[in-house]
């Protein structure tokens, strides 16, 4: 299993604040939020409490182009979302979005997980050519600005 965590303090807003803008986000939100660098993101398909929700997002990371769904596979308003990644289907890879609370503002960590279950644990290796060491330095990057300037917009 391959995982890449960046925690970024962000002051002035709440994790409820950040989780009910990505979960009700739209294309224009986001590409104000960040733009030419966040090119769309939205739900595509909504379900109740926001477990199952669709999303598409199209973003760059780096010199990389990010574009995937993303089904929202667990969702604690305030607290924390997880997208399961799809491409057709499931792949084994999500990103976490966690919250907690400080006295100025909120904790974010960004998480993606990637790797394969039982057997299939022998492919991880390969996912390194994917999500490489340069790869996880421009995600830290891009979490530590997008979420300082998220709290500017959202504050």
């Amino acid at each position: 299993m391959i995982t890449m965590r960046t925690v970024v303090e962000v002051k002035g807003i709440s994790g409820k604040t950040v989780s009910d803008f990505m979960l009700n986000c739209t294309n224009e939100d986001y590409r104000n939020w960040w733009a030419g660098t966040h090119l769309a993101f939205h739900t595509t398909k909504r379900f109740p409490n926001d477990h199952g929700n669709l999303v598409y997002f199209d973003e760059y990371v780096g010199g990389r182009r990010l574009k995937f769904a993303g089904v929202v596979v667990k969702n604690i308003p305030g607290k924390e979302i997880v997208w399961q990644m799809k491409k057709l289907i499931k792949l084994p890879a999500w990103l976490f979005l966690q919250f907690e609370e400080r006295d100025e503002g909120v904790a974010i960590t960004h998480m993606i997980k990637a790797g394969f279950a039982g057997i299939g644990r022998l492919f991880d290796p390969f996912l390194r050519l994917y999500c490489t060491r340069r790869f996880e330095k421009d995600l830290e990057e891009h979490a530590h600005i997008e979420f300082t300037k998220l709290a500017e917009i959202l504050s």
